[in-house]
C-alpha cells in the first residue's frame, strides 16, 4: 500500500489542564475507504517513538513500511477492505524534526510571539492526545469509532478513548499498555528525563538558536531502547561480546564495541529528536490516569466498549501486571473485558514485533 502524510489544522485548542494552544498543526495517514454513514472507522494510535506511519509506505522504493504492517491491510486483521483505518501524529512527537512528521510543540514557532514555544508550551496529557484526534475525525465527519487500536503508549491513548468518549468507541484493544502511571513506571520515566535536563546545551529548554543538547538526548534514547527490548534479544543481537574485551580491560576511557555500535545506531534518531518535545512525552506517561480523575477504578466506570488486553509476558517496561490490573478491574466492574499475553524474546517490543501471534484473536474481537 502506498499511503502519504496528511496535514489537520486546530485553532483555540483548550488543554486538560486549561491552557490554549492557539494554533496547532499534526499529520494523519490513512487507509481503506470511509463509507457514506461514516461508521467503519479504526483508529490507530502511536507508541512514544513512533508516529503516524503505521502501515504501507510512501514511496514503492521505500526501505520498510510502517510498523504494523502485518497488520493493517486488504484481508489482515485490520482489513482495508472492509476498515477505514486512520492514526495520527501526537502533540510534542518525539520527532519534530523528520520530514514525515508533523506536529506542535516546544519546538514549534508560537504564532503570538514568532519565537519558538520552548517551556512556554503547555503541559500536555493523554486526554490532550485523544481530544485532538477527536477534532481530527469530527474534522472528516466520524463520530463513531468500531475500534481504538494502539500499542504502548497508543494503548494509554485507546483507554483514554474509551474513558472519555465512552459512547463513541465500540471496541477497544491495548497493546503493551496500562490503566495508570504508578510509582515504578514514573520513576523509571523519570530516569529518561534526567540525560536531557543534565545536558548543559539543554539551557533551561532555551537552546532553539544554539547548539542542541544531542547528547543528552542520545542517551535518553539509548535508556529508552534498552528499556524497550529484553535481555535475551540484545544478548542474541550482541552474541559476540566478551566481558574481557581488550580496550576496555586496558584503558577506563574506551567503551564496549557493542556499546559503540548501539550509540551509533541511536545517533541518527537523536538528530531527528527534540530535547524538550520527549520531556515533554515523558510527563505525558507519568501523568496518565485513565480517565485523569481521582482513581482508576472511577474512570474505568464509564467504559462501554468491549475491551482486549495483549500485553508481552517478558516486557520489562511496562509489565503485564499493569494490564492485568485493568482487566480485571474492568471484569470487577461489570465491563466486557478478554486478556491475552504475547508470547516472544522482544520483551516490549513483542507488542510490535511478535503481534502477529495474536492476529486470530484481534480479528475475532473486531467481529464481536
Amino acid at each position: 500500500m502506498i499511503t502519504k502524510k496528511k496535514h489537520f489544522e486546530l485553532q483555540g485548542f483548550r488543554t486538560f489542564n486549561g491552557q490554549e494552544i492557539p494554533l496547532l498543526q499534526v499529520g494523519w495517514e490513512s487507509w481503506g475507504t470511509l463509507n457514506e454513514r461514516a461508521d467503519n472507522a479504526i483508529l490507530v494510535t502511536h507508541y512514544f517513538s513512533g508516529n503516524s506511519h503505521a502501515a504501507g509506505r510512501y514511496h514503492p522504493d521505500d526501505a520498510l513500511p510502517g510498523y504494523w504492517d502485518d497488520l493493517i491491510g486488504p484481508g489482515k486483521p485490520l482489513d482495508t477492505n472492509r476498515w477505514f483505518v486512520i492514526s495520527s501524529d501526537t502533540l510534542v512527537n518525539q520527532e519534530p524534526f523528520n520530514p514525515q512528521v508533523v506536529t506542535t510543540g516546544p519546538a514549534s514557532i508560537n504564532p503570538e510571539t514568532g519565537r519558538h514555544w520552548g517551556l512556554d508550551f503547555p503541559v500536555v496529557t493523554i486526554r490532550d492526545f485523544v481530544n485532538v484526534q477527536k477534532a481530527l475525525l469530527a474534522s472528516l465527519g466520524i463520530h463513531h469509532l468500531h475500534a481504538v487500536v494502539g500499542p504502548s503508549m497508543g494503548s494509554l491513548q485507546a483507554l483514554e478513548w474509551a474513558v472519555a468518549w465512552p459512547e463513541q468507541v465500540e471496541r477497544m484493544i491495548s497493546v503493551i499498555g496500562m490503566g495508570e502511571s504508578d510509582a515504578w513506571t514514573c520513576l523509571g520515566l523519570q530516569q529518561w528525563a534526567w540525560p536531557i535536563r543534565h545536558d548543559p546545551r539543554w539551557r533551561d529548554g532555551d537552546y532553539y538558536l544554539s547548539e542542541p543538547p544531542l547528547d543528552g538526548v542520545l542517551h535518553t534514547l539509548l535508556q529508552i531502547g534498552q528499556t524497550a527490548m529484553s535481555p535475551e534479544i540484545i544478548n542474541r543481537t550482541f552474541h559476540m561480546h566478551h566481558p574481557l574485551e581488550q580496550g576496555p580491560l586496558q584503558d577506563i576511557r574506551e567503551d564496549y564495541r557493542m556499546v559503540r555500535r548501539f550509540h551509533q545506531d541511536t545517533l541518527a534518531r537523536a538528530r531527528q529528536a527534540d530535547a524538550n518535545h520527549l520531556l515533554y512525552l515523558i510527563r505525558a506517561n507519568q501523568l496518565f490516569l485513565a480517565g485523569h480523575g481521582g482513581s482508576l477504578e472511577e474512570g474505568l466506570q464509564r467504559v462501554q466498549a468491549r475491551c482486549l488486553f495483549l500485553p508481552a509476558s517478558g516486557d520489562l517496561l511496562l509489565r503485564p501486571g499493569l494490564a492485568r490490573r485493568v482487566h480485571d478491574t474492568l471484569q470487577s466492574l461489570g465491563k466486557s473485558s478478554h486478556y491475552a499475553e504475547i508470547k516472544g524474546s522482544w520483551g516490549h517490543l513483542d507488542g510490535i514485533y511478535t503481534l502477529h501471534t495474536q492476529h486470530e484473536l484481534i480479528r475475532q474481537h473486531l467481529e464481536e
